[in-house]
Order: structure tokens, then C-alpha cells, then sequence
């Protein structure tokens, strides 16, 4: 570890820490990491040299045109008097809900505080400010704050994780799907936009960002990186995870299954991890331009993923394993998929990675074809699921566990069949199999695809709490009712009214 993660990791804990004091102001993990993204905002404006973007409108008077005004800054919270700083708080979020320019006021929209003590507040200005910022490197910034979403997902008790995807998980997926600077990436359900992060990183590593022409520089800043999130809490997150990592805005305030998702614009590049179950109240999508209308959200994600896909682009999906066999739409929709793209890979991943424990998630990748008809020829199934360790606090999931399907997967991030012949089936003891686009065909276009006995030998599993048991056997029964719902909405039933 480097003396710049070392020390953003520590700033991270510190900031973490701080939750004590916002816990006996009754603020909960979920509003503590937006009230710490308020403040936040602010700290690191002033570290990044940026203060000029916190700018308000002023209203104007009768007959005259609206104003600039420089908006509150870090400096402002910290010259107020301890007993003052609760209203000038408040006041400050006022300002940027209401009149503050572009992103600010997008990140500060419909901002309020649930702190009911100044000196609650005052105490969090304080120690926030005292924190080594000096230490960490200007441009490493946002990846502290990203840390900072990382802890509050793996926090149970924050709710957060399903906003977050593990990095492990997101960083190879990026790394075999190879981002490129002319593609235009898009995240349908971005969550807290850490695929678009990792994106944007795989781009600056492998990319002379400084080199790019000024058109250039807008382009990868402003025209680039798109996604939608229909949770308003996760939606300000992303933006300003985006902005500390020199992302402009791209992610939009929405409903992806509304009428704002087909405003998306067509990508080259799609990456997504959509959210798990059923659309709410039962009702189907109020978009009409998804070729099969069904309940089932995933589904409805998938259908928008490849058919928003570019001739030729490319996609990642995280999705669980009853979108593989749904036996109603879902086999129209496979065909469909198979028929418009060249699905080409399926990764089977491991249980217990998500914060619905008991569901089971594969990633889909594939390719979108120059014509509509017969472009999956054979589909590689990567099992990453049997004899694996159950992951949790004391088995981290980590980048050594996807190394060896990185390698089986190749170097061809559109899996073309003329560079998966060098891709090795490993057979009936191995992971990596191929499986003819007929055979499917023959088994009702089911993708469930398994054939490891999993019996758990030799594997260093945790030894958990009872009460770690318990919510486990709960998340794994919570998993197996979401997708029995899922079925039960495609069959006509109410499952509103589903009770067990």
C-alpha cells in the first residue's frame, strides 16, 4: 500500500468514526453519509481549488435579470460561532437546493439536515477539518470518498450495499470489457456510478489524459460517461463521486423503466448491476418501446441494455439466475438477446457477495451484431460458483479470485468467435465450458447452465455468529422469495397481496 492509500484509508476510518457523534443526535448510517456528503462537498472544493463552483443565483428583483453571488464555503462554516453553525448550515443548503448553478444544486437538491444540535454539528465541522487532507494527493480525493460509500455499503445496517457492487467484482469486469476513449459508457441503474469510476480509471491508467486536445478533454469530461439512478439519495452520491473524480454531470435524475430511459443516450459500452425483484405495485414498465412488457425489472434492464447497445457495442450485466431460466417472457426475451447480440460469456458468481445474500447473480456479456438474427453461435459458461468460500468479514472477495477467469476469458473484449477459438474448454471437472447455440435452443433457451458438484471439500468456509446464521438463512429465503414473485407477477398473480 502506498503512503497516499495509507493515508486516504485512514481519513476514511476517521470520517467513518465520526458516525458516533451524529448516532446520539439520532441520525441514522443511512442520512449520516449524506450529511457527510454536504459538508464533504465543501472540504473538498476547498482542497481541490474548485470553491469558484459554489455559486448561487440571486433572486431577482422585479424587472431585472437573475445574479451571481459567491456561495457559502468551508471557510464560512468554520469563521461562524459553534452555537452559529447549525443556521448557517441550514441556510447553505438552502441556497444550493434552491439556487445553486448545475451540479451543485443537483447534489444539494432538496438537501436538509436531520442534526438538531449545534453542537453536534459543530463538533463534525471541526474534527472533519482537523483531518491530514494534506496527506492525500489532490487527484486521489475522490477515491477517498468512494471509500467512504465502500464502508457504508458493507455497514448492514446502513441499507447502502445495494447501491454498491463490489469493487473486485466491478474492476474485472472492466478490465476484460476494455474501455476505450472514443466509447460512449453508460450505467442504466448507476447506483453510487462505481462502474463508471472504474471505467474512468482503467481510462487514465491506460491513456496520456493530459495529451488530449481541448476537444478532446471535453469530450472524455462531458460526453462520456451517462447513467440514470431513480433513487435521489444514491442519484447525489453519484454526482458528486463523479465530479471529485473530474466526471461532469452524465448521470440523470430517473426512472430507466420510465419514459427518461429511453432518452438515454446509445452507448458503445454498457455496464450494470440493475436492482433485483419486481416493479413496484405489480404494473409494467411505462415504457413502450421494450419489445416484450413484463414485471420482472432485470428483464425490463436487460431488454433496455441491448437494445440501447451501438452496432458492435459491448456489455456487462450482473444479473440473478432467475432472469437464466424464467420460464414465461424470459425465454422470449433470451431468444431475443441471442438472436439481436452475440452472447458470448456467462460468469457464474460466487453467493454471498451482495447484500441479498441469498441471491444468485451470473454477468452476461455480449456483443450487439451488424444484423438482428443468428448472431450467438456458442455461449462460454465461467463457474466461479462451486467449491468457492462463502465471502464475508473474514473472507474478503478479492482480485485474485477473478484472475483466472480474466485469463480464460482472453483479450477480445467483443468475444468474437474468431478469437474465442483459442479459449480452452476445460470439460466436465473444469470451469469454462462451451455450449452450442443449438443445444440451448433445445433446452427451452435455458442459461442456467451448471455441472460441478458442489460439495464443499477442502474449503476454508467462516465460522459465523448465530445471529450472522440467522439473517444469512433470512437473506437466502428473502432471495428465493423475490424470484418466486418474480414468477408469480409473470403468471398474473398479486403479488402485492403474496403472503408467507
Amino acid at each position: 500500500m502506498t503512503n497516499t492509500n495509507a493515508a486516504a484509508s485512514d481519513i476514511v476510518s476517521k470520517l467513518w468514526s465520526l458516525c458516533h457523534l451524529l448516532r446520539d443526535d439520532g441520525v441514522t448510517y443511512h442520512e449520516y453519509v449524506n450529511e457527510l456528503t454536504f459538508l464533504l462537498f465543501l472540504k473538498m472544493m476547498q482542497e481541490t481549488s474548485q470553491e469558484d463552483c459554489l455559486v448561487v443565483f440571486k433572486a431577482p428583483r422585479k424587472g431585472a435579470s437573475k445574479q451571481l453571488q459567491t456561495g457559502m464555503r468551508w471557510s464560512d462554516l468554520m469563521h461562524a460561532q459553534a452555537p452559529d453553525r447549525l443556521n448557517v448550515y441550514k441556510s447553505l443548503l438552502l441556497d444550493y437546493s434552491r439556487n445553486g448553478s448545475g451540479t451543485v444544486q443537483e447534489i444539494y437538491s432538496n438537501a436538509h439536515t436531520v442534526i438538531s444540535k449545534p453542537s453536534t454539528l459543530s463538533k463534525l465541522v471541526d474534527e472533519i477539518d482537523k483531518l491530514a487532507w494534506y496527506s492525500v494527493h489532490r487527484e486521489d480525493l475522490g477515491d477517498l470518498y468512494e471509500g467512504l460509500l465502500a464502508r457504508n455499503a458493507n455497514e448492514k445496517k446502513s441499507g447502502a450495499g445495494q447501491y454498491f457492487t463490489p469493487r473486485a467484482l466491478v474492476d474485472s469486469i472492466v478490465r476484460v470489457m476494455r474501455p476505450e476513449l472514443d466509447d460512449v459508457i453508460q450505467d442504466p441503474a448507476a447506483g453510487t456510478a462505481g462502474f463508471l469510476i472504474a471505467a474512468n480509471h482503467y481510462l487514465r491508467r491506460n491513456n496520456d489524459i493530459e495529451s488530449l486536445t481541448q476537444e478532446q478533454s471535453l469530450k472524455y469530461r462531458r460526453n462520456t460517461f451517462y447513467g440514470m439512478e431513480l433513487v435521489q439519495d444514491a442519484h447525489r452520491l453519484a454526482l458528486m463521486n463523479m465530479l471529485l473524480h473530474g466526471i461532469e454531470g452524465g448521470v440523470r435524475a430517473g426512472d430507466t423503466l420510465g419514459v427518461e430511459g429511453a432518452k438515454l443516450p446509445s452507448a458503445t459500452l454498457i455496464l450494470s448491476n440493475p436492482p433485483f425483484g419486481t416493479k413496484k405495485g405489480g404494473g409494467l414498465p411505462a415504457r413502450d418501446d421494450l419489445a416484450f412488457p413484463t414485471t420482472n425489472k432485470q428483464l425490463c434492464f436487460l431488454q433496455h441494455i441491448y437494445q440501447g447497445l451501438e452496432v458492435g457495442g459491448r456489455a456487462a450485466v450482473v444479473l440473478p439466475d432467475n432472469v437464466l431460466f424464467d420460464s414465461n417472457v424470459g425465454v422470449e426475451i433470451r431468444r431475443d438477446l441471442m438472436e439481436k447480440c452475440n452472447l458470448h460469456t456467462i460468469l457464474r458468481l460466487p453467493t454471498g457477495i451482495f447484500y441479498a445474500q441469498g441471491v444468485k447473480t451470473n454477468v452476461l456479456f455480449f456483443t450487439r451484431g451488424i444484423s438482428d438474427t443468428a448472431n450467438t453461435k456458442d455461449v462460454w459458461v465461467y463457474d466461479l460458483r462451486a467449491n468457492i468460500p462463502q465471502f464475508g468479514k473474514r473472507t474478503l472477495l478479492t482480485q485474485e479470485y477473478f484472475s483466472d477467469f480474466e485469463i480464460a476469458f482472453g483479450n477480445d473484449p467483443l468475444g468474437r468467435p474468431e478469437n474465442t477459438v483459442n479459449r480452452k474448454d476445460t470439460g466436465e471437472e473444469g470451469r469454462f465450458r462451451k455450449f452450442t447455440r443449438e443445444w440451448i435452443s433445445a433446452r427451452g433457451e435455458n442459461l442456467d447452465i451448471a455441472w460441478l458438484k458442489d460439495d464443499g471439500d477442502g474449503l476454508s468456509y467462516e465460522f459465523l455468529e448465530p445471529g450472522d446464521l440467522a439473517r444469512d438463512a433470512m437473506a437466502e429465503l428473502d432471495g428465493a422469495l423475490e424470484e418466486l414473485r418474480g414468477i408469480l407477477a409473470e403468471l398474473g398473480e398479486d403479488v402485492e397481496e403474496l403472503e408467507i
